[in-house]
């Protein structure tokens, strides 16, 4: 068999990525209405704003646009999240950056598999935002033993998909018939199981201690607990959601309003009350519910520096010290954050210089340049033109958000902070990459690539790359 007869990982991505859409489309209705109001609100921006499609079609995400999702799904061992790894790399998705959601009260900590590179984004920019339980932040030890024990007795897997990867790994690749088989087994993992493998008393134990502990242990399968569209405009949506009665949490999480946004913002619908099903220790089934599903939009903006994102972060914890309880005072949440985030610079050009984010350059080759210019002359003459790189990556502050503001619920156990990245690596069974080193790779090319457009021989590009932060 050869390589040429392989699927490429980007097209079976793209059709896991519909068929997990289909399958919650059906699963949760409002998520199709969510998708609706996306590409409404998507298409009225750019009808009514040219440049910004100028700027999506030359960065190259206009085009992915209306097929970028990201999910999320929630695991309970390390042998679920170590599989999940080799699924997921069948589809050309790998771990990029550690998030600690202890910091937001929650015992998981979590990554996300996604493409690496920008043409495989382009292709096709499917994510998945994967959490792993701290089974070592359950403080009762008694839950703890019962939580492992439950994990331990079950299988998240069909045997096809576990066939598959297999498969994939001896071969490097799928056939075209082994593709389809793959998704569709694959999906049996994300699928949503009605009925509970607890009895109700043994529940409500998981729930009182955290609604997200009873989410992960008590069920067949970890479940897609939500799919994300991108939006171009996320007041608007989050507006019109008010509108239609879709009951969306009360904030916008992550930063302000911005002409140039920055990182990402999120809202949501909340979590959907959903029936389920119990069998108690006499055999008996009894009806319940559950409640951890939801519907997200995110508006995506550009990707920040190490300094940039200290910057960011320090702004926030600054609005945060300041406003305890945003969704209590949400017209003085909001004017705290744009008077806090007035220090982080809103011009492309501010935002350069000051190595706050991550750009591509892209030459203007119609015109001289002559060769002792240095950057920011060529910028300020228009020979070369900034490009924000857009951030691919999530904020896990924003997670604890939209995760408490959705469910509304004190539980009875507090988590404390306490970030593991080398116990989650280890149960993922590799290192995850650094979303950092991403955005300066992609940054670096570019520079080069635009130098030589430029004319500009090594030695002349050797000086003017000391100008440029390409790894800050």
């Amino acid at each position: 068999m050869t390589a040429t007869s392989f699927v490429p990982s980007s097209r079976i991505r793209a059709a896991f990525a519909r068929a997990m859409s289909d399958m919650y489309r059906h699963e949760v209705p409002q998520y199709g209405q969510l998708l609706q109001l996306v590409q409404q609100i998507n298409q009225q921006e750019l009808a009514q704003d040219p440049e910004l499609q100028q700027a999506l079609d030359a960065s190259d995400n206009l085009q992915r646009l209306s097929d970028e999702r990201h999910g999320a799904i929630r695991v309970g061992s390390a042998s679920e999240l170590a599989t999940l790894r080799r699924l997921f790399a069948v589809m050309g998705m790998y771990p990029v950056a550690y998030y600690d959601l202890s910091e937001g009260g929650i015992p998981v900590h979590s990554t996300a598999f996604r493409p690496l590179q920008l043409d495989e984004l382009n292709a096709n920019p499917f994510r998945i935002f994967t959490s792993l339980l701290r089974l070592d932040l359950i403080k009762d030890q008694d839950l703890h033993a019962q939580a492992q024990q439950l994990l331990a007795s079950r299988s998240i897997f069909t045997d096809g998909v576990i066939r598959l990867i297999e498969q994939f790994e001896q071969q490097q690749g799928l056939t075209q018939q082994q593709a389809g088989d793959f998704v569709q087994e694959a999906l049996e993992t994300f699928r949503w199981h009605q009925q509970a493998r607890v009895d109700r008393s043994q529940y409500q134990r998981f729930l009182h201690s955290h609604r997200l502990i009873a989410d992960i242990v008590c069920f067949r399968g970890p479940h897609i607990n939500h799919l994300t569209p991108r939006t171009l405009n996320i007041d608007r949506a989050q507006l019109q959601m008010q509108a239609m009665e879709m009951n969306p949490k009360a904030i916008i999480e992550g930063p302000p309003r911005r002409k140039h946004p920055i990182l990402l913002r999120q809202t949501s619908f909340k979590a959907l009350d959903e029936d389920i099903l119990f069998f108690d220790t006499d055999g008996k089934q009894q009806a319940g519910s559950h409640t951890a599903r939801f519907g997200e939009i995110e508006q995506r903006g550009m990707a920040l520096t190490p300094k940039g994102r200290d910057l960011y972060d320090q702004l926030l914890q600054q609005v945060r010290q300041e406003v305890v309880d945003p969704v209590a005072d949400v017209d003085t949440y909001y004017r705290q954050l744009d008077k806090a985030f007035a220090q982080f610079p809103d011009d492309l050009q501010q935002i350069w210089q000051q190595q706050l984010g991550y750009f591509r350059y892209r030459a203007a080759t119609d015109t001289a340049v002559p060769l002792t210019a240095d950057w920011n002359w060529l910028l300020d003459n228009g020979h070369v033109h900034l490009l924000p790189i857009t951030y691919e990556d999530f904020l896990p502050v924003s997670a604890a958000g939209i995760f408490h503001s959705n469910l509304q619920e004190q539980p009875s156990q507090q988590v404390t902070r306490s970030p593991n990245q080398a116990a989650f690596e280890q149960a993922l069974g590799c290192p995850v990459i650094s979303e950092f080193e991403f955005y300066a790779q992609i940054q670096a090319r570019s520079i080069e690539q635009c130098l030589q457009q430029l004319g500009f021989d090594e030695a002349d590009s050797a000086g003017l790359l000391h100008e440029v932060t390409i790894n800050p």
